[in-house]
């Protein structure tokens, strides 16, 4: 892969990165409940979800799910109500009394959480469309596929953990200033409302129109 292209392709991963949405609002969620070093197993459970996608893609099988309404509309639903189960599980979640330096926070089992993270990029219909239309942009079709998919995998999962480093991080240093069961539970339940919104949004998307 040319450089130049190497260097329009990482701008791009950063802006997709950047972008809210149910990767982000899982980032923080865990962030929040389980501070950085626990949370960001969630992170790591993204990009395992992003790197079989982009395997999908490289392989040619994302354009058969693409043009599949069924699969498409399985792999979607399925989204939606995993990101509706989340919603539950904040709203849910029970707070603790931080102004007690004793309290314990919470401990999620990393591998629950690298699971969590996994489906809700894995179950985003829109993310393999979206990379059938982009990816293709930057490849040469006169070079090595395998080569430049390995490139660009790499790429995007660097990028996407430094951002989401960024999202948990920033949401665990909230959880410091949240010291009452009260903070916590508006918090927690706020997160729940945004699990909720990516479900709807998810809801509305069109095979048609992505």
């Amino acid at each position: 892969m040319a450089l130049e292209t190497w260097l329009a392709f990482l701008v791009a991963c950063w802006v997709i990165s950047l972008s809210p949405g149910a990767g982000a609002i899982a980032s923080m969620s865990s962030g929040l409940q389980y501070g950085f070093w626990r949370g960001y197993w969630n992170a790591i459970g993204l990009q395992l979800g992003l790197a079989l996608q982009i395997a999908i893609v490289a392989a040619g099988v994302g354009a058969i799910l693409a043009a599949s309404a069924l699969a498409f509309s399985l792999i979607k639903w399925f989204g939606v109500v995993y990101l509706v189960y989340l919603a539950l599980k904040q709203w849910q979640a029970l707070p603790s009394d931080l102004a007690d330096d004793s309290a314990e926070r919470p401990l999620g089992r990393p591998l629950t959480l690298v699971l969590r993270g996994f489906l809700v990029n894995f179950s985003n219909p829109k993310a393999i469309v979206f990379m059938l239309a982009v990816l293709p942009q930057f490849i040469d079709p006169h070079a090595p596929l395998v080569e430049q998919y390995l490139v660009m995998g790499a790429t995007m999962i660097t990028v996407d953990l430094i951002v989401m480093a960024g999202y948990t991080g920033l949401a665990a240093r909230v959880l410091r200033l949240l010291r009452t069961p009260r903070q916590q539970r508006m918090m927690n339940r706020s997160f729940a409302a945004l699990f909720v919104g990516a479900a709807a949004l998810l809801a509305t998307v069109r095979r048609a129109t992505v």
